[in-house]
């Protein structure tokens, strides 16, 4: 694995606590670190049981820098652990969610985590862009959540945007993941869906077979 890597997901860390502990002018808060500590374990989880390959795809899809786009989100979710930061430590806007919410909440997150994880574990595939990887031999993968969703990856990442503002203890922070995140992930699965319809063999055959792109019975 390359020290990069490494190196990325240590300053990712180190600048989420920063985010959350500095904005909110103290280290006491315990749901922070319950939400970092899932972060953590998530990143060593990849590191530790994922092909490295899969890895580097995710950190260097196509072994390019992440588009703009995506850099731009990161800082997007990074405004809103600072906002959490603000209204859990000094100016309580609005952290007023219930602790069973809160704890409801994170081991949502947790669950999502494992969930994406699980999908990623299945599909060697899962990159952090949408493209076809001709050049890593991709093919449709029907395996795991793969048999009921299309896109398990999203499901599980529109779980961590509705769940990380109430885990967080900030309706301030839930309403920016919310209102951010949730356009951007169903315009990925849209876009993507449609890319691997148009270019990946297998994928209509699979796709009749599959309906639900994300919720299986609605959508």
């Amino acid at each position: 694995m390359p020290t990069s890597a490494y190196v990325q997901s240590a300053l990712f860390l180190i600048l989420l606590a920063a985010a959350l502990f500095a904005s909110a002018g103290t280290i006491t808060i315990v749901g922070f670190w319950l939400y970092l500590a899932i972060q953590v374990a998530g990143i060593a989880a990849s590191f530790i049981l994922l092909p490295p390959d899969l890895v580097r795809e995710r950190m260097r899809p196509g072994g390019q820098k992440p588009p703009l786009g995506l850099r731009l989100s990161v800082i997007v979710i990074f405004v809103g652990f600072i906002v959490a930061g603000l209204d859990r430590g000094r100016f309580h806007w609005s952290d007023d969610v219930p602790p069973w919410l809160q704890g409801l909440s994170l081991v949502l997150v947790a669950a999502s985590y494992a969930f994406v994880f699980w999908a990623m574990a299945v599909n060697r595939f899962f990159s952090s862009i949408v493209r076809i990887q001709a050049d890593r031999g991709q093919h449709v993968v029907a395996t795991g959540p793969y048999a009921y969703v299309r896109h398990p990856g999203y499901l599980g990442a529109v779980v961590m945007a509705l769940c990380s503002g109430p885990a967080l203890g900030s309706w301030l922070a839930a309403a920016i993941f919310v209102a951010t995140g949730l356009p951007f992930l169903f315009y990925r699965a849209i876009t993507e869906d449609g890319v691997l319809h148009a270019e990946l063999p297998g994928y209509n055959e699979y796709a009749s077979r599959v309906r639900w792109r994300l919720l299986p019975g609605i959508w």
